[in-house]
């Protein structure tokens, strides 16, 4: 871990809300720490790599701040005098902050490491650490974050196509991705075959898709994040 040279370092103390670099689509370190002196030196060290930053000196600062709207992750103090990091984490779920955490003490211990790891950390680092744990650390968060971000992208979209089917149309997909013929799925639903054929060209035509697999593929996604919901 690089020297913190503490008088230097707190006369460069700005303002947290300052810190934010980040472009509109740009993926963010959330770094929540009590010591400016870590704060800083987190937020030079992770943009001296092209992470943008975002930092807070409380957990209420934290709390008081809207949940990221780009791919994120946190770099979180496990001891601050208001609430254990691990509380804050919870509260921060509370209010949506679904997102990789990377926890971070200068009194670890064994246990306090499962501990977070059950909560689902990226790592747990204990202070001093290197520069390059931290970076690879922060590296595997935002990978992470992104893909969780490309499923909800892509989870929306699927959400919108559902949502642009009549409910024939709705009848009729489930009856092909259960795997049935035109002609059964007429039959179950009273309907002439044409009528199925029509319905069938315009339910794959709204939902994007070409191929029964494909729309297979969507559905199952659909259903899937239905249930972790």
């Amino acid at each position: 871990m690089r020297a913190v040279h503490a008088s230097n370092q707190m006369n460069a103390v700005r303002d947290p809300k300052s810190l934010a670099m980040a472009r509109e689509d740009e993926p963010v370190v959330i770094i929540i720490d009590d010591d400016a002196a870590v704060r800083i030196m987190l937020d030079s060290l992770l943009r001296s790599v092209g992470f943008a930053t975002r930092c807070y000196g409380s957990p209420q600062e934290a709390l008081d701040a809207p949940a990221p709207d780009v791919p994120s992750c946190v770099v979180l103090d496990v001891r601050m005098p208001q609430m254990s990091g691990f509380e804050l984490r919870e509260r921060l779920a509370e209010r949506g902050w679904s997102i990789p955490i990377i926890f971070m003490t200068g009194h670890g211990d064994i246990p306090m490491s499962v501990q977070a790891m059950k909560q689902g950390a990226i790592d747990f680092l204990p202070k001093p650490f290197r520069d390059q744990d931290m970076i690879d650390a922060v590296a595997a968060a935002i990978g992470r974050a992104r893909e969780h971000w490309g499923r909800r992208e892509q989870h929306a979209v699927l959400q919108q196509r559902w949502q642009k089917l009549t409910p024939r149309e709705r009848e009729v997909l489930q009856g092909v991705t259960r795997g049935l013929l035109n002609k059964q799925i007429a039959a179950e639903l009273g309907l002439a075959e044409i009528t199925v054929k029509l319905h069938r060209a315009s339910m794959f035509r709204k939902m994007g898709v070409r191929t029964v697999p494909d729309l297979v593929r969507s559905w199952t996604a659909l259903q899937s994040r239905a249930l972790d919901s």
